[in-house]
């Protein structure tokens, strides 16, 4: 790597294609937010030739100018892919947003690539890697995805790329420290008036070559004799940590021995260490200078993607069934294979319709032909299963903004599909008289709730469709119509997700929403026994309506529901009217008698009544059961019920404490706790769900972004008293 011809191929203006799996490189960028992982791929178009110098394809839209809300919003909220040609290798560079809430869109990204980059910034020493960047690059690590880590940001005064290094060995490097080593050093112009001497190009170790981008072109030399010794000192280390992941057991005796390996054995070797994920090389990049064609470490980075990273041939495909779970044999990546491709993102476009981005793992995808949708298995988060047949519309390459025809898309390729209606990100699509359904890739769960309403009468009538379609451009967000409370809730996976969701109903589907305050799902229940007489008699000219029943009303344990009893003798009331008085205690039951929350485990007991020959009925004794239930409320105590969630935190062990405080502070009862690979504490707490609304953003910044929760129902319990006499005033005043 570093002595290859740096000429582009300049694939501006056309679309990128691929004929095989050999000659495509799916490679994710991962960083967390302000990282400059945008402008590396901005930078790597540039140098290859897709944009021109000011950053613009020919239509004049930057490469990675998509999305409005991104423009307003100044940051990366969703997964975009750039395509890009390097020596006659295909290039699909996967952006990802570094924002922990649109984790799902990283997601995306990790399942349709076959290689990270880990994007860091120098300009920010240690705090450059984050506690979420190390536990992406964890995942990547329990799949053996192989990983390379860019450096950014040199160009800063406080940038130290030698500290920033060390930092990456020591958090990334944790099993073995000399798998994280540079391959090139940054070459340092003359220092100005600040003491800051800026970047102006790379000193290879494995080549020796200096590759100074001082004039806007990359010119390779000779080093001078003042670097020689920083050189040998970095390179010895770097071919120690090569030749320690070889497959050549003999290279090391040779080394050791004082035999001066070859470069093209070094490189061959880097190579397959890469490629297995083994070794993660270290590079830097620096923006190109004004007027520059090249941004500093472009042509280093892409030399690494297109020889060091494997091709989709190399990286083993989702586990496949049939759409009925029976289990089908292995896939291979081949053009020639059956059918099978997943939807990793859905987006709408104003003009085009829905889009959906498609990573091809086995056969070949072609426009206008027909294809079957398999279902994803998310339901419970509103999105339907599919199990349909769908005709494919165009197929196309995105760049910025345009859509860039393609006539295939072959196996190990990703493309743009137009007009798929029915299928939603993490839909598989495969060939209709063989149908395939893919292994679904692990979503985070949104834990924070948005309630909202309809703004006016016209938003009502376009809040359903708007809801539909935004859930199914993103498998992170549940939408749920709660019958308890009567309300719209999104689920989603912190603030910043909930305000884009808010802003896509209002700008791409033209939907106003109100947001209200959540309400959790209260009960109510007798605290003792107690007794109640309907009396439902009205005379007026007519038939009239005569009904009357005495009821007692006790406690029961929790989880029983409501119990009707039956101890009418003498038929006081005929046995006709028994159901009705019955139905009639339910219905006032699901309406409350206190705060307006439904009755729940108390056993109702008929034990008399009267009736009348001719004006009694079945709706007179349906209201007399439910007048005689509220005046058993009346005369009696009624516990509001609230319901209990039983809480797993997982978090690093330095932010036990804090957490474990926290839940204390939310009326929780910590029940347990265990220790968890990767030097983290797994803690159980029941909770009420009144305390935990926010506890997606409040963990988050207990624990610096690194705390993960799940949450499940686990029962009711009564309310202490303060809270439920508020709840009450706040009933009363709104009735």
């Amino acid at each position: 790597m570093g002595d290859k011809a740096n000429a582009h191929p300049g694939a501006a203006g056309r679309a990128v294609t691929a004929d095989h799996p050999a000659s495509v490189r799916n490679v994710v960028l991962v960083g967390h937010s302000g990282s400059g992982k945008t402008t590396l791929v901005e930078a790597l178009a540039l140098t290859a030739g897709a944009v021109n110098r000011a950053g613009r394809v020919e239509d004049g839209t930057a490469v990675s100018d998509y999305d409005e809300i991104e423009h307003r919003q100044q940051r990366s909220v969703q997964l975009s892919l750039v395509p890009l040609e390097w020596g006659g290798i295909k290039i699909n560079l996967l952006d990802t947003p570094g924002y922990a809430d649109f984790v799902g869109e990283l997601r995306a990204g990790l399942r349709a690539a076959d290689a990270a980059l880990f994007v860091v910034s120098a300009a920010e020493g240690a705090e450059g890697v984050t506690g979420a960047t190390r536990m992406v690059w964890e995942e990547c690590a329990a799949v053996g995805m192989p990983r390379a880590i860019v450096v950014t940001h040199l160009e800063s005064a406080r940038a130290d790329f030698t500290v920033m290094t060390r930092n990456c060995a020591e958090a990334f490097g944790a099993d073995d420290p000399d798998a994280v080593l540079p391959l090139y050093l940054p070459l340092h112009g003359e220092q100005g008036p600040d003491g800051h001497a800026p970047v102006t190009g790379l000193i290879g170790l494995l080549s020796r070559r200096v590759y100074d981008y001082a004039s806007g072109e990359r010119k390779e030399s000779e080093p001078g004799e003042d670097q020689l010794p920083l050189i040998e000192e970095a390179r010895d280390k770097l071919i120690e940590g090569i030749i320690a992941e070889s497959e050549d057991e003999s290279l090391m005796d040779r080394y050791l021995s004082g035999e001066d390996i070859d470069f093209k054995t070094l490189v061959d070797d880097l190579e397959r260490a890469v490629a297995r994920g083994i070794f993660h090389p270290v590079l830097a990049a620096a923006p190109a200078a004004e007027g520059a064609r090249q941004g500093i470490g472009t042509v280093e980075l892409l030399e690494l993607i297109t020889g060091g990273f494997p091709t989709p041939l190399e990286h083993p495909a989702p586990a496949v069934t049939t759409p009925g779970g029976k289990a089908r044999p292995a896939l291979s990546c081949d053009p020639d294979g059956p059918l099978a491709a997943e939807v990793v993102k859905t987006a709408s476009d104003p003009y085009v319709g829905r889009i959906s981005l498609v990573r091809v793992f086995s056969g070949t995808l072609r426009p206008d032909e027909t294809v079957h949708v398999s279902g994803h298995g998310l339901a419970d988060r509103g999105h339907e299963d599919h199990d349909v047949d769908e005709r494919v519309g165009a197929l196309s390459s995105p760049f910025g903004k345009q859509q860039r025809t393609l006539g295939r898309c072959v196996a190990g390729d990703i493309a743009c599909v137009a007009k798929l209606h029915r299928a939603e990100t993490g839909d598989t699509l495969s060939a209709k008289d063989d149908p395939l359904l893919m292994e679904p890739w692990d979503m985070p769960d949104p834990l924070l709730p948005l309630a909202i309403r309809a703004h006016s009468k016209a938003d009502e009538d376009k809040l359903s469709q708007g809801l539909s379609r935004l859930v199914a451009e993103d498998p992170t967000m549940r939408l749920e119509q709660n019958q308890d409370t009567h309300q719209v809730v999104l689920w989603c996976l912190g603030e910043a997700h909930a305000d884009v969701a808010l802003e896509r109903l209002r700008g791409r589907y033209g939907v106003q929403v109100d947001v209200v305050p959540h309400r959790v799902s209260l009960r109510e229940t007798f605290a003792g026994r107690s007794v109640g007489r309907g009396r439902h008699v009205k005379q007026s000219g007519g038939h009239g309506q005569y009904a009357i029943c005495e009821i007692e009303v006790e406690p029961l344990p929790g989880g029983s529901g409501i119990e009707f009893v039956d101890k009418v003798v003498g038929g006081a009331i005929p046995r006709q009217f028994i159901p009705s008085v019955e139905k009639g205690v339910r219905a006032q039951a699901a309406k409350g008698v206190a705060a307006g929350y439904a009755l729940i485990d108390v056993r109702v007991t008929l034990l008399d009544g009267k009736a009348h020959s001719v004006d009694s009925s079945d709706a007179a004794f349906q209201t007399a059961g439910a007048l005689a239930l509220r005046e058993a409320a009346a005369g009696a105590r009624i516990h509001l019920l609230e319901p209990v969630a039983e809480v797993r935190v997982l978090v690093g062990d330095d932010h036990v404490g804090a957490v474990m405080s926290d839940l204390s502070g939310r009326r929780g009862r910590v029940v347990g706790t265990e220790q968890a690979p990767g030097g983290r504490t797994l803690v159980r707490a029941e909770v009420p769900e009144i305390e935990i609304g926010r506890y997606a953003v409040d963990l988050r910044s207990l624990s610096q972004g690194t705390g993960r929760f799940s949450r499940a129902y686990a029962r009711h319990e009564p309310m202490p008293p303060q809270l439920s006499e508020r709840v009450r005033e706040q009933a009363r005043a709104a009735s």
